[in-house]
């Protein structure tokens, strides 16, 4: 390989890298199996000889990374993922607080979110460009360094600069962007098949239980201070210890390594882009996955607000600190059980049903729907009653986390996964939780001069979210279908990106074969 390339190029940190033997050298890469027993590690190395144990790297060249050190770095992007989704959602616990200091509306406090999407969004295909390319560990640590440095300055700007404020929260997206483009694929390249699934449910589960943390911390901490500003400020220190670990502990496998490749190279933009459009389950997926962000960003900003003016308008105390309470671990527990119950639902379902994955993506969102409906109709007779509901639904809309992003990683060449995930990212955003919570709060405040009274009013804010959330359970049924029509191309499309993966490690073999040869003397 050449030694003028870019000195973050990945390919160059593989190959000069010390990787120090250990007593775990078992490569976590599959034969490929179809049947249902455990596989996504190869314990073949137990086999070998002394000597063969002590090897840093394979009969290719490429480096050994052992089950413990990949069950380790699973456990360390696990770990930056809950700080991820805590951070994002910490506002959300406090935006009532929010509201009051900056004395904005509805509409204007949707724009909080709406706004970090936005830039998680825009910036989300130049991160995967660069994920496709170069060292991903340290393209995610800088983006750590980027998302806590912004959102620690958030937390100064003072009760007279709510644009400032915003353009702070927009630019934590850049740094949030750069991580979820990415880790996802690291896992891909260091599982196969069912070990795969498994390990994609255990990183998912920081989704859930990250949100419902951010909801928690932001509250309660406001409270501890009587400031809603050092909500913000418990992330950013949690976010140097990541940078520290991930680039101690994360290690960078080679691209496609769990489908035996090892040096596969990257297309160009143009064709990676067009391939993908071509991809129907690809395409088809992204826009469930859309519905289901659309939701949720919008149940995760407006919910709390939902459910303390539900509480106040029919006479009872209000506390936002207990109902973020509440809903955070209401999301904790609802969404752990949710990315179990699909992850491992489909392992069993797929002995019977190639379709499994979208199926029970299908079924979770369409299942849903008579839940949130039912909990928006019942918030102010039995809030109770309206918990219950809110955890069987958030419950079943987790279900397909875990499920849609192993679909990506099965039906997409392991040189394009980045980009893939920045695409999905930007189509799931663009449509989904970027519009979501600013078009609620909008719909909210044009209702209320139909209902008599302030937007900011308790009872008049209630029935008018009220209506305006009842969108969210219309776009899950759109979800639904496009889950089901991803069945129909699921199989197809899988056996399309195992066939090229392939020929690609096939076609390289190869030319290191011819290369070898020609440099070899006769």
């Amino acid at each position: 390989m050449s030694r003028t390339s870019t000195p973050l190029d990945d390919s160059v940190h593989l190959e000069e890298m010390d990787y120090f033997p250990d007593s775990d050298t078992a490569q976590i890469i599959s034969p490929d199996r179809e049947d249902g027993q455990e596989d996504g590690v190869n314990n073949s190395v137990s086999n070998t000889s002394a000597s063969d144990s002590c090897k840093t790297t394979d009969e290719k060249g490429a480096p050994i990374i052992g089950k413990r050190k990949a069950y380790i770095t699973v456990a360390t992007l696990l770990f930056i993922n809950l700080l991820n989704y805590m951070d994002r959602f910490t506002i959300a616990g406090v935006l009532k607080q929010v509201q009051d200091y900056y004395h904005i509306d509805n509409s204007e406090a949707g724009i909080i979110q709406t706004s970090f999407i936005i830039a998680y969004m825009i910036f989300s295909p130049i991160f995967g460009y660069l994920g496709d390319r170069y060292t991903r560990k340290y393209i995610m640590a800088i983006g750590i360094l980027l998302w806590s440095g912004f959102t620690l300055g958030a937390s100064f700007i003072g009760d007279k600069h709510f644009g400032i404020f915003v353009l702070m929260r927009a630019l934590v997206g850049i740094g949030e962007a750069s991580y979820s483009t990415i880790a996802p694929t690291i896992i891909a390249d260091l599982f196969a098949k069912q070990m795969r699934t498994r390990m994609l449910m255990v990183f998912y589960f920081a989704i859930p239980v990250g949100s419902g943390l951010g909801f928690i911390v932001g509250a309660n901490v406001a409270e501890l201070f009587h400031d809603w500003k050092y909500a913000l400020r418990v992330t950013p220190g949690l976010g140097l210890i990541c940078v520290v670990l991930i680039i101690l502990f994360c290690q960078e496998p080679v691209r496609g390594m769990s489908e035996g490749g090892t040096h596969l190279h990257a297309t160009d933009i143009l064709t990676d882009l067009k391939s993908l459009f071509k991809n129907k389950s690809f395409m088809l997926s992204s826009v469930g996955f859309t519905c289901v962000a659309f939701a949720t960003g919008s149940l995760a900003i407006w919910a709390p607000t939902f459910m303390t003016d539900a509480i106040a308008s029919n006479g009872g105390k209000r506390d936002d600190a207990l109902v973020s309470l509440e809903f955070g671990v209401i999301t904790v527990v609802a969404g752990f059980l949710g990315v179990f119950l699909g992850a491992e639902g489909a392992r069993w379902y797929r002995r019977y049903n190639k379709q499994a994955d979208p199926l029970i993506c299908a079924f979770g969102l369409l299942s849903s729907v008579p839940f949130l409906f039912f909990a928006l109709t019942l918030a102010k007779i039995s809030p109770p009653a309206t918990w219950f509901l809110i955890f069987v639904g958030e419950t079943l809309l987790c279900l397909n986390w875990a499920l849609t992003a192993d679909i990506l990683l099965y039906v997409v060449i392991p040189t394009r996964r980045s980009t893939a995930e920045a695409m999905q990212i930007l189509l799931s955003h663009a449509f989904g939780d970027a519009g979501s919570p600013y078009l609620t709060g909008a719909v909210a405040d044009a209702l209320a001069p139909y209902f008599g009274g302030s937007s900011t009013s308790p009872s008049v804010q209630f029935v008018t979210l009220q209506y305006a959330l009842y969108m969210t359970a219309f776009v899950c049924v759109l979800g639904g279908g496009a889950y089901l029509a991803t069945a129909i191309y699921i199989e197809g499309d899988k056996q399309a990106a195992k066939q090229q993966t392939q020929e690609m490690v096939e076609r390289i073999g190869t030319q290191e074969v011819r290369d070898y040869s020609y440099s070899s003397p006769i």
